[in-house]
């Protein structure tokens, strides 16, 4: 039996389907001594650490607590919801960060009956403001006093009833009427819980209703709240789990998540993509769940927990590879080590047969770089997931090679969220896979023009997918709910539109092209993906980020983010002097050459028109704090141009005779 017919018909006692609460409830009550999540001392004023739910950890440390704990926790927040005045459907806000107490209050308000309607920690009091008054939140959960004051500034125009902060909160609010510490919702809680009435909660909610709002982060637009059920939860836990579970089939070189799997969780909880892979679950088959401090502790944190597996986005990745070599570019020895040894990685990797040449080099590369590499993230990783974005290919080889697979999938958040991912048995370096069991996908060509919509490796269109884990639409949108999907078909059931271009090979697997609304078409009537070419930046040493402009140009071009500290060690070898403030340096001759050479290299992997003809270097990188990219790191390419209108301008400006050059090839 292949693997793909052995993951259709898998199951065992977590593929089912019932709520996201009884989900839970059954692993906790199956193994209560195991241990379910790993929280870090000194990175908060944890209220719950004053009663007797949890310890304090010790500053920098990790404590433990089991299943039979957590759900202790879980029930006991339940009924002080309740006590709250929480009622069944009624809709509840998290807004803080990821950690232990985001999950422990996710379930507690699940088994409550309670819909959990998200919010991003970074959001402006406006957003606040929106986020809670499109589902008529009844109440909302936070982080700390600032985020307290955050929503308290907007509460006036809100239905909000309370506020819970996760962490202690100074004497000012002891008479605020509505606020409250965690501890005190477990408290009254634990003081009120009868194991009848708690059952009876869990009865009363259905399959079928509504879990959770989650909502996209706005890339585009004002943010729309995707209506998930328990239903589109548990269809996608049980879909992901067959592919990625502890199948009889798979033999023990193959990875699995099941009760032994530790995993660290520092994505945003808010963003679905944590919530199913690193929440659900993993709660589901009984993993281990450790939060990190922030992902910039991510080394210190793996190195603590030593996780077997993790879930990332394609920019933590490229992060982490980048600290990697810094630490191995101490000394120019170490440097030339570390290239020689990527090198024979990819070299390795790609090989069908490595002879014995090869097969020594890697075992020395291994043994001087990759070893310490694997030691870094804690030694103990089998595998590790990407998502949210798509990962270079080449990183994406070197991450393999180095002993360190990373298992690259699709998903949105109206799929709740995950639509394919490579399996373990057959991973394909440059695809996202083929489609979970259970869910059907279907490639819409009529958007692509006729003589781009197949080739060679397969057709090529927007994604339209189907199955029980995507959403029946959007909270009070129903004209974009309608648009969102195609008119019903003969079966009596529509297609989701992703949105999404893709292309899908023979062998079923799918290759990601682009977002349908963020292909550049050029003034010459050519089609340019945008992502294929920064994704081709992402192992780069002289450049950081990349954002590729063009849409009604005549050619490409791009806004460049150098790595200023690589240029800077550089140009000190070659006893060039470069100014150190990175203004001045983004204008230098030399740093401009030398970020010149780099386009230049990666150029020559594409087509003409595809190629970066005119450039310009920024000062700052592009990050959530500068409103320049998203919670998940995608790019706000609005908020950039935006941002820096002017340097566009130039380039498709400044240079007449550039511009005709280009057009001309």
């Amino acid at each position: 039996m292949s693997w793909a017919e052995a993951e259709r018909t898998f199951t065992d006692e977590l593929v089912g389907m019932n709520t996201l609460a009884e989900m839970f409830d059954e692993t906790a009550t199956r193994q209560p001594d195991r241990p379910a999540q790993r929280y870090k001392g000194g990175v908060y004023e944890r209220s719950l650490a004053n009663t007797d739910a949890i310890d304090a950890a010790p500053d920098d440390e990790y404590a433990t607590l089991t299943y039979g704990e957590m759900h202790d926790v879980v029930t006991s927040l339940a009924a002080g919801f309740r006590a709250l005045g929480v009622e069944n459907g009624q809709r509840v806000g998290m807004f803080a960060d990821t950690r232990m107490e985001w999950a422990q209050c996710d379930f507690g308000l699940l088994s409550a009956g309670a819909v959990v309607t998200t919010v991003y920690k970074s959001s402006s009091s406006a957003q606040v403001r929106y986020l809670l008054d499109d589902p008529s939140a009844t109440g909302v959960v936070v982080e700390n006093a600032a985020l307290v004051e955050r929503v308290l500034e907007v509460s006036d125009s809100l239905d909000v009833r309370f506020v819970v902060s996760l962490d202690e909160l100074p004497a000012e609010y002891d008479d605020q009427d509505g606020v409250y510490e965690l501890a005190d919702v477990y408290e009254q809680g634990r003081s009120r819980f009868d194991e009848a009435e708690y059952q009876s909660w869990l009865d009363e909610t259905d399959v079928d209703d509504l879990a959770s709002l989650v909502y996209t982060s706005g890339t585009t637009g004002q943010p729309k709240g995707v209506k998930l059920t328990h239903r589109n939860f548990r269809a996608n836990v049980n879909q992901t789990y067959k592919r990625y579970g502890p199948r009889e089939d798979k033999g023990s070189e193959y990875p699995v998540v099941d009760n032994e799997t530790r995993t660290v969780s520092y994505l945003p909880l808010a963003h679905v993509f944590e919530r199913l892979t690193g929440h659900f679950l993993q709660f589901g088959a009984g993993a281990c769940v450790a939060y990190a401090e922030s992902v910039d502790t991510l080394k210190e944190d793996f190195q603590a927990v030593e996780p077997t597996t993790a879930t990332s986005v394609p920019r933590v990745y490229e992060k982490i590879y980048d600290a990697i070599r810094e630490q191995a570019q101490e000394s120019g020895f170490k440097e030339r080590i570390f290239n020689w040894a990527t090198d024979v990685s990819r070299d390795y990797y790609r090989s069908d047969r490595p002879g014995a040449g090869l097969k020594l080099r890697y075992w020395l590369a291994d043994k001087l770089v990759f070893s310490d590499v694997r030691g870094a993230l804690g030694g103990n990783i089998n595998y590790l997931i990407s998502g949210g974005g798509t990962l270079s290919e080449e990183l994406c080889t070197l991450y393999h090679g180095m002993g360190l697979p990373i298992y690259e999938g699709y998903g949105l958040t109206e799929a709740a969220p995950v639509v394919s991912s490579n399996p373990p048995e057959d991973p394909k370096i440059g695809t996202i896979g083929p489609a979970l069991p259970g869910v059907e996908t279907r490639i819409d060509t009529s958007v692509v023009p006729e003589d781009e919509s197949v080739d060679a490796l397969g057709e090529i269109g927007e994604l339209l997918v189907r199955g029980e884990n995507v959403t029946e639409g959007y909270w009070n949108k129903p004209g974009e709910t309608e648009e969102a999907f195609t008119p019903a078909e003969d079966d009596g059931e529509d297609w989701f539109r992703t949105g999404d271009i893709v292309q899908q090979r023979p062998d079923d697997y799918l290759v990601f092209r682009e977002r349908a609304k963020q292909i550049l078409v050029l003034s010459t009537g050519k089609n340019v993906a945008p992502a294929p070419i920064e994704d081709a930046f992402a192992s780069s040493q002289v450049v950081e980020q990349v954002m590729v402009t063009g849409d009604g140009e005549k050619f490409i071009g791009a806004l460049v983010v150098p790595n200023f500290e690589f240029l800077r060690n550089a140009a000190e070898r070659e006893g060039v002097d470069v100014p150190a403030d990175p203004e001045e340096m983004v204008t230098h001759e030399r740093v401009i050459e030398v970020v010149q050479e780099e386009v230049d290299e990666v150029n020559e992997r594409f087509e003409k028109h595809e190629q970066i003809k005119e450039f310009r270097l920024v000062t700052e990188e592009f990050t959530e704090d500068n409103d320049l990219l998203t919670p998940t790191m995608k790019k706000k390419r609005r908020n950039i141009e935006n941002r820096y209108d002017v340097l566009v301008e130039e380039i498709y400006g400044e240079s007449d005779q550039r511009s005709q050059a280009a057009a001309d090839d």
